[in-house]
């Protein structure tokens, strides 16, 4: 299973360039002389990660024509900052202990320092969204606003077998596909760009979010452990039952089975049975052609956008994230 590369799949050799002025930054933003609260904040940072976020703003920014503006890097810190808040915060509700293949801060700090440091990346995205106008500080307040509501819809529903679909798409809308449309419009406005374009960008990137949570999903059911980064299939045991595993309660077959198992924590002989019972339904095709449904619709979208490269980018962008996922 390949990582996403946004960079080598947009094939803007700019862009490429703007992200290493991009990773010094990421770090002097959180940076703030304390060395233990330093290094709580820079923890995932210095891990790595795919920064598809600040390389959606870059993109969105530049099109891949002139070189980033210091406002284009920091709208992608402000984002970088606030996805990883959300990633503190959610590890320690899942008690998760590896994030991005280290030990995740909860597990290595505990939960209060974890908490405590993922609201710090929050508000140094704050300020620096503040810095970079209302309309900017704005965008990313609504989307913390709804990134939470996703959240809040997630936990709601945590071990529920009658999760529905619409309860499904509200929470990965809100935690997601929320964040992706306003990395590709805080790009926009950095550029100052046409509201039919901001448009168009924040369309894209709701539906590249959908496509990044579904192939998310699929790979926790497919997905050996060491891929991902994280368990495979940690959703399936903290109760988190995504699209393939919602067609699976479904099965006239296995529907039954899987439903007695699940409804509370399973440890790992339990997961594994239950990823073995999803995988033998068709809950993964029918995720992946929903997901090929999307990308679909962001390449569409991609297309009407004034710059051709940057159209171009953003559509296989969008069919890449299908490329390593099993056939359908």
């Amino acid at each position: 299973m390949e990582r996403v590369n946004a960079l080598e799949t947009l094939a803007m050799p700019s862009v490429a360039e703007d992200m290493a002025r991009f990773e010094p930054l990421l770090a002097q933003s959180v940076e703030i002389g304390d060395s233990f609260l330093d290094q709580i904040t820079t923890h995932l940072i210095a891990a790595g990660g795919k920064r598809l976020r600040p390389v959606l703003a870059v993109a969105s920014a530049t099109g891949g024509t002139r070189a980033a503006s210091q406002e284009d890097l920091l709208g992608g810190v402000a984002l970088e900052l606030m996805h990883l808040a959300s990633l503190y915060h959610d590890d320690v509700m899942d008690e998760a202990t590896v994030r991005r293949n280290v030990e995740s801060v909860n597990s290595r700090y505990g939960n209060i320092v974890a908490i405590v440091a993922g609201d710090f990346l929050m508000a140094r995205s704050a300020a620096i969204a503040a810095s970079l106008g209302v309309e900017i500080a704005a965008l990313l307040a609504d989307t913390l606003a709804l990134l939470t509501r996703g959240q809040v819809s997630e936990v709601r529903t945590a071990f529920d077998v009658k999760r529905t679909r619409a309860d499904y798409y509200e929470a990965i809308g809100g935690k997601t596909a929320s964040l992706m449309a306003a990395s590709c419009q805080v790009g926009g406005l950095t550029a100052n760009i046409s509201t039919i374009e901001l448009h168009a960008l924040g369309a894209y990137g709701m539906e590249l979010g959908l496509v990044f949570q579904l192939r998310d999903d699929i790979l926790d059911i497919t997905a050996v452990d060491g891929e991902l980064g994280k368990p495979a299939g940690q959703d399936l045991a903290e109760g988190i039952y995504t699209l393939p595993v919602l067609v699976a309660l479904d099965d006239p077959d296995v529907g039954e089975e899987l439903s007695g198992l699940l409804g509370a924590a399973l440890d790992e002989p339990e997961r594994e049975k239950a990823r073995s019972l999803v995988a033998s339904t068709t809950g993964v095709a029918v995720s992946l052609e929903t997901a090929r449904h999307h990308a679909a619709k962001a390449a569409e979208i991609a297309a009407t956008l004034s710059s051709t490269d940057l159209g171009a980018g953003f559509g296989a962008l969008a069919s890449s994230l299908l490329d390593d996922l099993p056939l359908g």
